[in-house]
This record gives structure tokens, sequence and C-alpha cells, in this order.
């Protein structure tokens, strides 16, 4: 070999052996008091402080490619961009506010290799994205999203340990060392900083892409997790569509795209975590062009109570008669939908109607009542013929779809859902999903999906004691902070602990009847159901007078007191009234109620409170009336399980 080349092959390896020099760039959020930095060197990592602690120790993250390129390894910077914005999104459908503020600085690293990380901080969250720029298309063979801690805090999480499941998990505190490595928990997850802030780690704007876990290492540290690529599933059952044959990837993509947004959100106090809207800030803008069509609301349904209807002359069932008496309930209370749930076609046949139902004649008879109908259906059958099944539904006169038992959220499945909004939205169709993942941005772009479930709601206490009121008071911080819920509130059948049955054919809530009352104030579903029988409604006119009244829609929301777990003292606005919900654990306590977010003059209040026998039997309650101010404060006694409701109004 030429003494010259040889020198040359030296100088080269020589090179390639100098270690990357770390660059480091951060970005800070408009209050000043959080700051997320990004290193660029033999790793890329980030951090987070807030109010000058740290919060997310140096933690690593990178895209591996199917060809073994690492984007975040060896990464050296090419050129980094700054910029702020503080605008106003406009809710289609108001979920907490009419008005959204979207205020933040935003930082732009881009590096060697055709891609680059978009950094933001606003001054409730941090966020950070990937961005390629490269030809062709890619495989993602992997995504590491790590959160690094101090310590091994308190996790709230939904413990789940697959990827094929309705995610609808009980919350439970445990210590992050506990959660042993591999084990996977769902998104949204808050962390409990001994001595500092709550945080809670989720995602954004997942668009052709699977769906983030969060898996436990041992240790101090949480690292997401993936479900695979789906070259094949197969059916076990009409429902059941589980991953049969899982390649070794997670994704493939388009080579120029932006990926999710990867989430940690601040919280100082308990009660910003109810307030917080970074989810919806971070999702993909309005994709439609006319939405004038889309109307919330609530819906009454059939599937809880299980049709059992009583004081009719008709037998109850899944027939024409019976659904009449649905209309006409929803009708007289001004609840502008109702459901066919399971039973009112094949399950597999999605073109057909069962014989004991004239489905033209309910849906003529609901439009001379001013009551929509919405039909269940699982998701393969309407998967596999969705554009003749959504065009013969239109024809009919049907307002939306509760489509049912997906269970998965790897990428075939996400495009599902992409692909039924934008094809339901042509056909001016509302959606539901139920057997659902988290809410990731999907209705900020869609705004006709008004709801998905993915919630352990009101259905478990069919068959279980597992939807208790320390649940309850877990969700608002949890799966909420993600977007709508469909917990499916509503049960006039009210328990105490120790009275709670669970009857699948005649179901009851545990808490007081204020509590089940509250949830339609504390928990957010612009499609919020009414899950009991109409004859236990009408039963109830003091009850019922709130239920119809209450908003599913908000265009102000104040987070007054809350405790993550304990208790919640929320104040919403709908036009010139507000709306108070308070509601508490398996604790009776006390809570003070500042009047001062009123406007000036005299308001009346009118609300429901626990009884003084609510802790033994929970459907005792009290309805009072008063004149307050905004100078006012009134002292809520909460009993164990219990709640308070109130209108306020001029």
């Amino acid at each position: 070999m030429p003494m010259k080349q040889s020198s040359l092959i030296l100088l080269a390896l020589a090179a390639a052996a100098v270690p990357v020099r770390a660059q480091t760039s951060y970005v800070d959020s408009p209050d000043g008091r959080t700051r997320l930095t990004l290193t660029a060197g033999a790793q890329l990592t980030y951090s987070v402080t807030h109010a000058g602690a740290t919060i997310v120790s140096p933690s690593a993250i990178s895209l591996t490619l199917g060809d073994g390129r690492v984007l975040g390894r060896d990464a050296r910077v090419r050129r980094t961009g700054r910029r702020t914005a503080d605008d106003l999104i406009q809710a289609v459908v108001p979920e907490k506010n009419a008005q959204v503020r979207d205020r933040y600085n935003e930082l732009r690293v881009e590096l060697r290799g055709g891609y680059a990380v978009i950094a933001r901080a606003y001054d409730d969250a941090v966020a950070w994205r990937f961005v390629t720029d490269l030809p062709d298309s890619l495989v993602i063979a992997a995504e590491e999203a790590t959160f690094r801690f101090g310590a091994p805090h308190r996790l709230l999480f939904g413990d789940d340990t697959s990827f094929f499941s309705h995610q609808e998990p009980a919350y439970r505190w445990l210590p992050m060392d506990s959660l042993a490595a591999g084990r996977k928990a769902l998104l949204p997850i808050l962390v409990d900083i001994a001595g500092g802030p709550k945080v809670v780690i989720t995602e954004s704007a997942l668009e052709d892409y699977a769906g983030m876990h969060i898996a436990g290492t041992g240790g101090p540290a949480l690292v997401a997790a993936f479900p695979p690529y789906a070259l094949a599933d197969s059916a076990r059952s009409d429902r059941n569509v589980p991953v049969t044959r899982p390649a070794p990837y997670i994704a493939r993509v388009a080579g120029r795209r932006a990926f999710p947004w990867r989430i940690v959100a601040i919280a100082d106090r308990d009660g910003q975590l109810l307030e917080n809207q970074i989810v919806y800030r971070l999702a993909p803008e309005l994709r439609l062009a006319d939405v004038s069509w889309i109307r919330p609301g609530k819906v009454a349904w059939d599937w809880w109570n299980a049709l059992n209807l009583h004081g009719v002359s008709f037998r109850a069932g899944i027939n024409t008669a019976t659904y009449r008496h649905y209309i006409d309930f929803a009708a007289r209370y001004g609840i502008p939908y109702i459901i066919l749930d399971e039973g009112w076609s094949p399950t597999t046949d999605l073109l057909r109607v069962v014989p004991a139902l004239d489905l033209p004649e309910l849906v003529r008879y609901g439009q001379q009542k001013g009551v929509g109908i919405i039909l269940w259906a699982l998701w393969r059958p309407l998967d596999l013929g969705m554009e003749e099944i959504l065009d013969t539904w239109q024809q009919w006169g049907v307002r939306g779809i509760k489509v049912d038992f997906m269970q998965r959220d790897d990428q075939a499945m996400v495009r599902f859902y992409w692909r039924l909004a934008a094809e339901a939205a042509q056909r001016q169709l509302l959606v539901d999903y139920h057997g659902a993942y988290k809410p990731s941005g999907l209705r900020r772009a869609f705004p006709n999906v008004l709801t998905r479930e993915g919630v352990r709601g009101l259905e478990h206490n069919k068959w279980s004691a597992d939807v208790t009121p320390e649940h309850d008071l877990s969700l608002p911080f949890t799966r909420m902070f993600a977007g709508p819920m469909d917990y499916t509130p509503g049960a006039m059948r009210n328990a105490a602990r120790a009275e709670h049955q669970a009857i699948f054919s005649r179901p009851m809530s545990m808490g007081t009847r204020a509590h089940e009352l509250a949830k339609y104030v504390v928990f957010e579903s612009p499609l919020q159901m009414l899950a009991d029988n109409p004859a236990h409604y009408e039963a109830e006119p003091d009850a019922m007078t709130f239920l119809a009244a209450v908003p599913t829609t908000w265009d102000e929301t104040r987070a007054l007191a809350a405790q993550v777990g304990d208790f919640v003292l929320l104040a919403r606005r709908k036009g010139s009234e507000w709306w108070v919900g308070a509601m508490t654990d398996g604790t009776a306590r006390g809570l003070d109620l500042d009047l001062s977010f009123l406007g000036p003059g005299a308001w009346k209040l009118d609300l429901v409170r626990d009884g003084v026998n609510a802790d033994r039997y929970g459907e005792d309650y009290v309805r009072e009336s008063a004149i307050v101010t905004g100078a006012d404060h009134r002292q809520l006694q909460l009993a164990p399980g219990g709640g308070w409701i109130a209108r306020i109004s001029r």
C-alpha cells in the first residue's frame, strides 16, 4: 500500500474516533419558569427544569430506522431556529373553553442526516417531536423516548400489560421503581414529584403511527413502548381481532413527515391539570370546511339499563315500540339523540336490520320529534365495507356512529380511526369510539368525533365493584387529561359502598345521587350519555331537571379546588350561566365554595346536595335554592362518595 494512501486512511480513522462535541440549545416557557434543554452529541437528550428544579434529567430520544440508522446518535447540529406564538384557537366543540389560548416559545434544531427536533415550551407543559426530511418511505424500527427522574416518585397509572385491550384500566399509586422493567402502563400517566409539581406524560398529533405506551425500568425512569406494525390479524370472534403476525418494527411512514408530540405537562396545583389543554393545542388543525352540522348534546342509551323498561304497554326489547318510547323520552327533555346499541342488526352485517325494528320509521319519527339516531357497530365489518355502509346510513337519515371493539392502537388501527373520522364527516355523521385508545389529537382535526371511551366507566358496575368513588376521582387527572371520555354516567340507583351489588340487568352506581349528578359537570364528553332507564329518570323529576339542563360543552372552565384521587370542585360557564360540580372519594369532607368568579349583582343558585343519610342510603339527596353574590362563600358538606351540583343563573 502506498504511504500516502495509508496516511489518509489513518487520518480518516482518527477523525472518526473524535467524540462528537455536545451542543446545547434550550427553550423557555413564556412565563420563564420552565425550560426544555436539547443536547446534541453522541446521544441526543432532552431535560426539563421548572421553577429552578430539575423535573426530567437528561433523557435519551431517538428514532431507529429499518436500515440501521439511528436518528439521535452522533447528533450534529446544522442550524437552529426560534419562534414565538400567542394565538387563540376557536374550538368547534368546546370541551373546556370556547377559546383556547395557544401561547408558547418554539425551538427547532436541525441535525445532520435529514432530520430535526422541534421543542415547545408552554407555561403548563413542554413537548417535542421529530421531523424527517428524507427521500422515499421509512421503516421505523424503534422509537426511544425516555423520562428519567431524579428519584422514584409515586406514579398514578393505568396498569395494562397488553397491546390488545379496551384500555379501561383501574388506576393505582405505586413508586416508580416498583414498575418492573418491561411492565407496561397506559398514557396518560401521572408522576407525583416529591416536594414538587405533578407531571403528566402523554402524546398528541398521533396520526399514521403507533400509539405510545409507557414501560417501567425498575428504577427512577420510564421508557416508551409501542405496539408492533400488524402484518396480519385474525378474528377470534365477530369482535376480537388481535394481531397474529407482528412485524419487527412499529411503523412504515413517508420520509418527509412530522412525528407525534411527546408531552410533559406540569402543574404546581392539582387543579391546573383540569384546566390544561395541551393535547388539544398540539393537535392537527381543523380539516373540515363546514362544521355547522356538528351538534353536541346528550344521548339516551339503551344497553346499560338492559332495555328494562317498566310501566309500558308493550314488551320491551329491541323492537320499534321500545325505541319509539326512547325517542318520546328524549324529546320530552330536549335530548337530541338516542343510541341503538348492539342487537339492531346482525353484528357482521351492518346493512341489514333485524325484523322487529322498522328503522326507517324510527328515523322518521325521531326527525319529527327532533331526536337523531346513532347506530352501534363493530369496527371490522365497518372497516371492510365502510363507504357502502356509511352511504346507506346517510340515506337512512342516521346521525352518528358508535364504533366498538377496536382494542388496538398499532399503526393500522390508528389509520382506521382517521379514515372513519374523515369518511363520516363527508356524510355529516358524528362518531363515538368505544373499545378505544386515548384521545391524541384527532378530535381537533375532525370535531365530528365528539367522544370516545378508553375509560373504566359506569358499565363496569354491571359486573364488578371496580368503579368506586376513588376511581372516579382519579379519572379527571389521568384519562380525562387526554380528552373527552365516554364514561356513560347517569345511574339513578345509587348505593353506598357496603350496599353496592353488581347486577347486570339492573345495575347501580357506587356513591351518592349527588355524586352521580356532579359527574355531568366534572366529566367531559360533548356526547354525554344518560345511561339509565327512562322510567327511572321520570320517577326522579328533581334529578332529571338537572340532567336535562346541564350542558355538554363549555365556554369557560375554572378548577376551584382539587386534589388528585381525593376531591374536585369545578366551575364551568355556558353563556351567562355557571355550573358547579363537586365530588369526593370515600372520605366525607367539607369544601369551601368561593363564589367570587361570578359577575356583579345577585344570582339564583339551584343545587342538589347529599342528604343527611346519604352515607347509608346513596339516593338520599336534598334540592335547595338561594340567592347569592360574588362576595359569598358556601360551605359544602359531602358524604363519603358524595357530591354537590349547582346551576347559577340570573
